[in-house]
């Protein structure tokens, strides 16, 4: 005998199919990140700074920053630390002397520590600008790996508390 299909019977049939692979793995766009409030949370926050970045909006990226913001820049040597301070003060010049800024990034990992209230993401971070020189505009591009450090700011909102 074989079975008949309605299109109540498909309808059903697609739907536990949907929710049985939904629960299994919904990955957040283009990632093999699992797809969670706090994950698209930090992904939305990455993308308003990669945003600003391109506008050059030195006080929406500023916003984005934890009151305690502190970058060691990955050395040992204290000379290039940064604090909040710091980042206000350095981060509207900086943009200033940058032209034509492009930015792409590439979410490859985030780790929630839910219990810390932290996450770090590690994005695959390229620029594509022309900086100003004494001899006038010269095209840069950067591309590296990039970690950002993040703090649960209540419910789902996510400021950045290094690597901007």
């Amino acid at each position: 005998m074989i079975a008949r299909t309605t299109p109540a019977s498909v309808t059903l049939l697609a739907a536990v199919v949907a929710g049985v692979g939904g629960c299994a793995g919904a990955r957040l766009p283009g990632t093999e990140i699992q797809s969670t409030p706090e994950t698209r949370a930090i992904s939305t926050a990455l993308e308003a700074y990669r945003s600003a970045l391109e506008r050059r909006d030195a006080a929406t990226i500023l916003a984005l920053a934890a009151p305690d913001y502190f970058d060691n820049a990955g050395t040992p040597d204290p000379n290039d630390d940064l604090d909040r301070a710091g980042l206000e003060r350095q981060l509207p010049r900086d943009l200033t002397a940058l032209d034509s800024l492009k930015v792409l990034m590439t979410l490859r990992r985030i780790d929630v520590n839910d219990k810390a209230g932290t996450a770090e993401a590690e994005v695959f971070f390229e620029q594509f600008y022309r900086v100003q020189t004494p001899n006038g505009l010269v095209a840069r591009r950067d591309a590296d790996v990039q970690r950002f450090h993040l703090r649960r700011v209540g419910e789902q909102r996510w400021l950045f508390a290094s690597g901007l």
